[in-house]
């Protein structure tokens, strides 16, 4: 490669989806150590916030909500199933959808995490008002990306 031609080839450092790579690595790490306390992964922990926002949710909410195919939301609802955080239930008005319920454990649990995103905004250093402009700006990012597809 000539000098020429580095200088303008693509630079990792340069690149938005390193450093979207990068920063949510980081914060998945820095999530560990807090979510461990309440022995939740943190895929576990993004369902849980989804049901302790509204429950009943059916197990395609869910995958929407999160952007999950079935092949990797049945495991973890199994797997909180057996912490006894939550339960699935077929629907009574129809067979074909089960709906995930909160336990009362799972509903106890999120008493334990309030104080969860404040640990993870003192770890980043940001303000307030930083991270809230860079969740709006991520947010708009994810919609152009995925209406683009």
């Amino acid at each position: 490669m000539t000098d020429a031609s580095r200088l303008n080839a693509p630079r990792l450092d340069r690149q938005l989806c390193f450093a979207m790579y990068s920063a949510s690595r980081a914060a998945t790490a820095a999530y560990r150590p807090m979510l461990d306390e309440l022995g939740l992964t943190y895929p576990q922990y993004l369902v849980m916030l989804v049901l302790w926002e509204e429950e009943p949710r059916s197990v395609r909410e869910l995958g929407e909500e999160l952007g999950l195919d079935s092949g990797t939301l049945s495991p973890l609802l199994k797997r909180l199933e057996s912490l006894g955080l939550v339960e699935r239930r077929r629907s009574a008005e129809d067979e074909r959808r089960v709906e995930v319920f909160l336990t009362e454990a799972g509903t106890a649990l999120s008493a334990r995490t309030t104080g969860i995103p404040q640990r993870l905004a003192d770890a980043a250093g940001l303000s307030p008002a930083e991270l809230d402009q860079l969740r709006e700006t991520l947010g708009r990012l994810t919609a152009a990306l995925h209406g683009s597809r």
